[in-house]
């Protein structure tokens, strides 16, 4: 719980809300609570977020510096009527697939500002 706790206070800069006893750490994910939990069970599947930001490629960049891998980089994946839908992914530290979304074209909608919480920048 140690490891993962610390990616998503310190790696992806995600406000820690609180933890309750040794195995439950619950974060804010852009007004979403994330709880981080130990498997129960036979666990099956990977959990996909998306983190909606700003700009991709300097979002990339900045959680590059911090450590983080991703297995794809910025790419199209979309082609929509009134938007591009841009993606990069990457894994938590317990193997969970994540993914930087960027929606090109789109003006209306609020993006977390330049990355996973709005205080993560480049």
């Amino acid at each position: 719980m140690a490891r993962a706790r610390a990616f998503y206070k310190e790696t992806l800069r995600l406000p820690h809300l609180f933890d309750a006893g040794p195995s439950l750490s619950f974060f804010d994910c852009g007004g979403v609570r994330l709880m981080l939990a130990p498997p129960e069970g036979e666990v099956r599947g990977t959990p996909a977020i998306y983190f909606l930001v700003t700009s991709i490629e300097e979002t990339t960049e900045a959680l590059t510096g911090r450590g983080v891998r991703f297995f794809q980089g910025p790419h199209m994946i979309a082609r929509m009527p009134d938007h591009e839908l841009w993606l990069a992914e990457f894994r938590d530290s317990e193997n969970n697939v994540l993914a930087l979304m960027e929606e090109r074209g789109v003006q209306e909608r609020r993006p977390l500002d330049r990355g996973p919480t709005p205080r993560t920048g480049p």
